[in-house]
């Protein structure tokens, strides 16, 4: 019954967490995106945000065991 109940918990605060993330993830991107003027630096600036996620998501899902 422990166990059940452990990963119901552990299942709550992973969708917590993940939801709390992409919020962040938005409002970050929103505070960004009327800041860059220019086409090229939008495209270059998402690469380096793309090629960041490729290595810290593993990185945080490896952390918090998902």
């Amino acid at each position: 019954m422990a166990s059940i109940l452990g990963e119901l918990l552990l299942s709550l605060i992973r969708s917590i967490v993940a939801g709390w993330a992409y919020a962040l993830w938005v409002k970050v991107a929103t505070w960004l995106e009327p800041k860059i003027q220019r086409r090229s630096v939008k495209v270059a600036v998402g690469g380096l945000l793309g090629l960041a996620a490729f290595f810290m998501i593993p990185i945080l899902m490896g952390l918090l065991g998902l």
